[in-house]
C-alpha cells in the first residue's frame, strides 16, 4: 500500500499576499483598540470632571440643574432625567421653600414602582434599546429614544432615585456595553443628592418652616421674647396675631396633601405681602399662622388682619390647573404692653399667644372667615 505523503509546509514568505491580509487584519485590530482606549480615557475624563462639578454644587437646585444640564451636555446625549424617590415629599418642599416649584427633568414620586415596575430591583446600570410600554414614563411623553441608560443611585443599601440617559442611537447603550462609568456616576450622584439635603435641612430646619419657607415655632418665640424687651425698653406696645386656615382637612381630603401644601404656601405668600420688613411671620404649626407686629397697638394689629383676611380671600387658590378654591381665615389679635417691672419675657410671650388663641376660637366659633380682638391688654 503506497505510504501518504505528508502535506507540504506554507512559508509565509511564500505568501506575500496572505502575509499582506493578517497584517491588515492586525492593523484594523489595534486601531481598534487604540480608539478604545482613547474612548475610554476621553470618557474617564469627562466622568471625572463632571463629578467634580456635582461635588461642587451649592445648592440642591444648583446640583439638578447640573445633572440635566450638564451631564446632557458633557455626554452628548438626546435626554437626561432624574427621578427622586420623595415619599414624605421633603425634597419638594425644600426646593419649593426657596421659590422653586419645578426643575425641567426633574420628577419626583412617592413610590419607584409607579414609573416602572422593575426599578425597585435596579442593582446596576440597565442598558438597552427603549420600548414604550416599560420606558415611556421614564423619559416623558415628547422623547422615542432608540436606547437608553438606567443608572440607580444608591444609598445605604436603598434605593433614593434613578438617572436616565436617552439617545436616539439604538446602539449607544446596549447590554454588551461595560458599565463601570456610569455605576461609579450614580454613586457620585446619590452621595451629592444627599449632601445637598443635609445642608438644606441644616440651613432650614433650625429656624425656618421648610413647607413654606416661613420662620418656625421655635423663632417665633426667641423674636417675641427679643420684642417684648424691646417694647419695655422703648415703653410701645406690640401686637400679635394668630391665623387659621378655614376648613383645611377638607382641603386635604378632598384634594390630596399636595393640595393642601400648595394652599399653605400661597397663604403665607399672601400674608407676607400684608407685614411690614419689621414684623416677625411663622408657621406656627399645622394649618395655623402667627404674626407679631412691633410698636403696634391692638388697634393697628385689627388693621393687619383686616388686610390679611382680604387678601386671602379675594382671590380664589389655584388647586391645579382646573381647579381653584376660595380660601377663608379665622383670625385673633391680642396687644402687650410690658409694665417696666417686667423681666419674665418668657412668660409674658406666652400670655399674649395665649390671649391671641383664645381671640382666634372665638372668631371660628362666631362662624370663621373672620377676625376677633382680645379686651385684655398683656402687661
Amino acid at each position: 500500500m503506497p505510504r501518504s505523503q505528508p502535506e507540504p509546509v506554507t512559508d509565509a514568505a511564500s505568501d506575500p499576499a496572505g502575509l499582506e491580509a493578517e497584517r491588515r487584519v492586525l492593523q484594523a485590530r489595534l486601531a481598534a483598540l487604540t480608539e478604545e482606549v482613547s474612548r475610554n480615557d476621553s470618557l474617564l475624563r469627562k466622568t471625572q470632571e463632571r463629578e467634580l462639578e456635582l461635588l461642587r454644587a451649592g445648592s440642591l437646585t444648583q446640583l439638578f440643574e447640573r445633572l440635566i444640564t450638564g451631564l446632557k451636555t458633557s455626554y452628548q446625549l438626546d435626554g437626561v432625567a432624574l427621578i427622586i424617590n420623595d415619599p414624605q415629599h421633603e425634597i419638594r418642599h425644600l426646593l419649593s421653600g426657596d421659590g422653586l416649584e419645578e426643575l425641567q427633568g426633574v420628577s419626583f414620586v412617592d413610590a419607584l414602582i409607579t414609573v416602572a415596575p422593575q426599578l425597585p430591583n435596579l442593582e446596576r446600570p440597565w442598558l438597552g434599546p427603549f420600548h414604550k410600554a416599560d420606558h415611556e414614563l421614564l423619559v416623558g411623553p415628547n422623547l422615542r429614544p432608540g436606547s437608553i441608560a438606567l443608572i440607580p443611585l444608591r444609598r445605604h443599601e436603598q434605593l433614593d432615585g434613578v438617572l436616565v440617559f436617552s439617545s436616539t442611537d439604538p446602539f449607544r447603550f446596549t447590554q454588551d456595553l461595560a458599565s463601570d462609568f456610569l455605576a461609579h456616576l450614580g454613586v457620585v450622584a446619590a452621595i451629592c443628592i444627599e449632601n445637598a439635603v443635609n445642608r438644606a435641612r441644616l440651613l432650614r430646619s433650625g429656624l425656618t418652616d421648610f413647607l413654606t419657607g416661613f420662620h418656625n415655632r421655635r423663632y417665633l418665640h426667641a423674636r417675641l421674647r427679643e420684642e417684648l424687651a424691646r417694647a419695655q425698653r422703648a415703653k410701645q406696645s406690640l401686637a400679635c396675631l394668630m391665623i387659621d386656615v378655614d376648613h383645611f382637612k377638607r382641603i386635604n381630603d378632598q384634594f390630596g396633601h399636595l393640595a393642601g401644601d400648595a394652599v399653605l404656601r400661597e397663604v403665607a405668600q399672601r400674608i407676607d405681602t400684608e407685614m411690614r420688613i419689621s414684623d416677625t411671620g411663622a408657621r406656627f404649626g399645622g394649618d395655623e399662622f402667627a404674626i407679631v407686629l412691633a410698636q403696634a397697638d391692638l388697634a393697628e394689629g385689627e388693621k393687619v388682619g383686616a388686610r390679611v383676611l382680604h387678601t386671602v380671600r379675594n382671590h380664589p387658590i389655584a388647586i391645579s390647573k382646573q381647579v381653584s378654591e376660595t380660601v377663608t381665615l379665622s383670625i385673633g389679635v391680642a396687644a402687650a404692653h410690658p409694665g417696666p417691672g417686667s423681666r419674665d419675657y418668657k412668660v409674658l410671650a406666652e400670655r399674649l399667644i395665649a390671649e391671641a388663641d383664645a381671640a382666634l376660637y372665638r372668631a371660628k366659633s362666631a362662624g370663621r372667615n373672620r377676625l376677633a380682638a382680645s379686651p385684655n391688654v398683656v402687661s
